[in-house]
This record gives C-alpha cells, sequence and structure tokens, in this order.
C-alpha cells in the first residue's frame, strides 16, 4: 500500500550501505525492581528495524526515556531487552552524540545496530536545538521516524532534524498510525460510532468533543458514564463520581441533544464496595445500593452496545469501560473488544490501558477489530485535526 499523501515510506528510500538513524519511541515503563514492564513499544518497531538491518544498513536508533523532569537513566536495560528480541549485539554508546558515539557509528558493519544514549541527556532535544540537530545529522545518511507517538513534541531529533536530510521517511507503524487515524480524522464511514470510557471526564474532554463532532452516536462506560449519570441526577452512591464536573457533564449532554448525537448511558451496572471485590453484581441504574459504587457495565448495558456496534462502519473507542486491574470488572471492555472484532466496522482503539487491554489478547484480535493505536496523544491530536510537528516535518 502506497504511503499518505507527501510521505515516502521505508520502502521507497535506498538502505543498502547507509548509515539510518531511526527515531523511536522506547520509553517504555520500568518497574521498582529495574525491570521493564512492557516491551511494547519495542516489539512494535521490530518489523521496521528488521527491514533496515535485513537491507544491509548500519541502523542508528535514538530515542528518549522518562519525564523530561526525571534525572535522565541509562537506557543499558532497553538495549538489554532490545538484543534479546532481535538476536544480536545492540551496541550502546555512553552519550547521544560526541565522539564516543561518532566512534560506535562508524565501526557499525552492514545489518549492525547501536542505540543512542537517552535523549533526555541533552538538554538541546527539547527545545529543537538546531546545533543539537546538526552534530545528529553528523551521525547519518537516511532518517526514518518510528516514533508516531511523541509527534505532538517539537524536538530535535523529531523536527530539526528530518528537515536537514532529504533522504527521510516514515516506518512502518508511523505509516500504519496515519493510514488508520486518517479514517476517525476526516471521511470515517458512517453510521459512526464512539465509545468512551475511562476514569475522568475532564481529561477525556478533548476525545468528547471529538466525538461530538464526528460521531452519530456516543456508547459511555467507566467513571465518564458515572459524572454523566450524576449530572441527570442519578444517585451514584459510593461511585467514582468527578462531582466538580457535573455542570460540564449537563453541557455536554445538551449538546450532543442539539447536534442530535445519540448518548447511550448505562442501563445497568456492575457493584461492589470497591473496586477490588472478589465479585460484582448487575443492578439497574438508580438501585445501587449505600455504600456501594458502579465499577463495570452491565449486562443489559453491554447488549444496548452491541445492538449500536453491529449497525455501525466506523468505531472510535477511547478508555476502558471498567476498572480492568480487577477481572471482575472488566467483563465489560473484553465483551465490546470481541464483538468488535466480530463487527464489520472498522474499529480505532486510543488510550495507553486500553490498548493494552486489546494487545494483550493477541495480534488475531487486534487486527480483526480494526487498529489498535499506540499513538497516545499524538493520536487524538491528529483525530481532532490539529497539526503534529513531527509529522510536518517528515513531509517531502
Amino acid at each position: 500500500m502506497a504511503p499518505p499523501d507527501g510521505f515516502r515510506s521505508i520502502d521507497e528510500l535506498t538502505l543498502a550501505h547507509q548509515r539510518v538513524l531511526i527515531r523511536v519511541d522506547f520509553d517504555v515503563p520500568l518497574g521498582d525492581d529495574g525491570q521493564i514492564q512492557s516491551d511494547q513499544k519495542l516489539r512494535t518497531a521490530l518489523p521496521t528495524l528488521q527491514k533496515a538491518l535485513q537491507e544491509g544498513a548500519r541502523v542508528v536508533l535514538a530515542t528518549h526515556w522518562g519525564a523530561p523532569d526525571d534525572p535522565p537513566r541509562s537506557l543499558e536495560p532497553v538495549a538489554a531487552r532490545l538484543a534479546e528480541l532481535l538476536g544480536q549485539e545492540v551496541y550502546l554508546p555512553d552519550e547521544c552524540v560526541g565522539d564516543a558515539a561518532r566512534k560506535v557509528v562508524s565501526d557499525l558493519r552492514e545489518g549492525q545496530l547501536c542505540l543512542l544514549e537517552n535523549l533526555h541527556f541533552l538538554p538541546g532535544e527539547a527545545q529543537n536545538d538546531d546545533s543539537l540537530a546538526r552534530k545528529l545529522l553528523g551521525l547519518c545518511d537516511v532518517y526514518i521516524s518510528e516514533a508516531f507517538a511523541c509527534s505532538h513534541l517539537t524536538q530535535a531529533s523529531l523536527v530539526a532534524l528530518p528537515r536537514l536530510l532529504k533522504e527521510r521517511g516514515i516506518g512502518y507503524r508511523f505509516k500504519a498510525e496515519l493510514d488508520a487515524l486518517s479514517r476517525a480524522a476526516s471521511g470515517a464511514q458512517k453510521p459512526f460510532v464512539g465509545i468512551l470510557g475511562g476514569e475522568s471526564l475532564a481529561r477525556s474532554l478533548p476525545v468528547f468533543e471529538i466525538m461530538l463532532r464526528r460521531c452519530d452516536s456516543l456508547c459511555m462506560g467507566g467513571a465518564v458514564a458515572n459524572t454523566l449519570l450524576a449530572a441527570r441526577s442519578v444517585d451514584m452512591k459510593s461511585s467514582l463520581v468527578e462531582r466538580e464536573q457535573l455542570a460540564l457533564g449537563r453541557a455536554l449532554l445538551n449538546r450532543a441533544r442539539d447536534q442530535k448525537v445519540d448518548v447511550l448511558l448505562p442501563l445497568d451496572v456492575l457493584v461492589g464496595q470497591d473496586g477490588d471485590d472478589a465479585d460484582g453484581r448487575a443492578v439497574s441504574i438508580g438501585s445501587i445500593p449505600d455504600g456501594a459504587g458502579a465499577f463495570d457495565i452491565g449486562p443489559k448495558t453491554l447488549d444496548a452496545f452491541r445492538a449500536r456496534i453491529a449497525g455501525a462502519k466506523t468505531v472510535l473507542w477511547h478508555g476502558p469501560l471498567g476498572a480492568l486491574e480487577n477481572p471482575v470488572f472488566s467483563a465489560g471492555t473484553a465483551g465490546i473488544l470481541s464483538n468488535l472484532a466480530e463487527a464489520p466496522a472498522f474499529g480505532i482503539l486510543t488510550g495507553e490501558s486500553l490498548s493494552t487491554a486489546a494487545q494483550a489478547r493477541g495480534p488475531e484480535l487486534e487486527s480483526a477489530i480494526g487498529f489498535v493505536s499506540t499513538g497516545g496523544v499524538a493520536s487524538l491530536v491528529f483525530i481532532e485535526g490539529k497539526k503534529l510537528p513531527g509529522v510536518l516535518a517528515l513531509r517531502g
């Protein structure tokens, strides 16, 4: 399949004998024990890395790791795990640019790979510093971005650097994100159904706004639905409700009514004393017992959502419908995942917790759903129709 207009894919670039810098997103979670908790971001990049290595490129990887305000940490654990996944050595200089980095890159043979040290060691990265970009330019002949999730950032390795090279393009995952998200951003086949869950109406507001503009109907779950139900004067008892957002909830529901967007709120919920309960029981909305709260959608709601999905051609889903950390309250999310995989609609999933839940069920389910985005904030900004600096810098 051809790349989106204005971009060159990795398949269109000459990689053999070249120093190919691939900007990856290896910002993986690290546990208290110092071990990587999930290597999904590494696995996602593997097809692009393997293509470059098989073509005989000398591959140079660049990434940041950790929050900008945190003390930067070495990428040693990431390099070790990547070496296991690739089945070959990953060289790691002790700096991003400078003599040590130049020496490691110059010593690479065709089909070998190095990972530059954490870009957060360099203050010029976050400042989109041109001098830093030119130092990175000295390490490469070709630039490929496989970091769509970072493309909302204006950083030297994402924006200033690619603009310095004529030979630049996008990796397989980056292209897949652009292709799939474009279907939600404009020209989505209708009926277009939005599914919105998660813990916070306030934090989900940008997604809600997107769905109000683009979708024909919305299915609401999670604590977001709790707040909207409370805004309709339903007594949610001990459920997680953002009391300070009730006025916002009423305003959003009124907008949906005025725009003729049908909003499906839960008909029933699974309740417990807290999210750690060993079992939950279904009750109708308005019948939550004292001291209990809603932690998942109930079976009647699941059926109503399924019926709406059955008639859809496009589905955009952001955020889980229940407390996924407890299997007791994950049935709603699991049920819709299975249903969407069987439905004819093209599904697009966004949000880290939902994407992780979908990916945990295997690539077959992910493929059957349509597309599970790992783009995070960048995905939502793209769907909203805003410009991403790290995307604009890659146009030919």
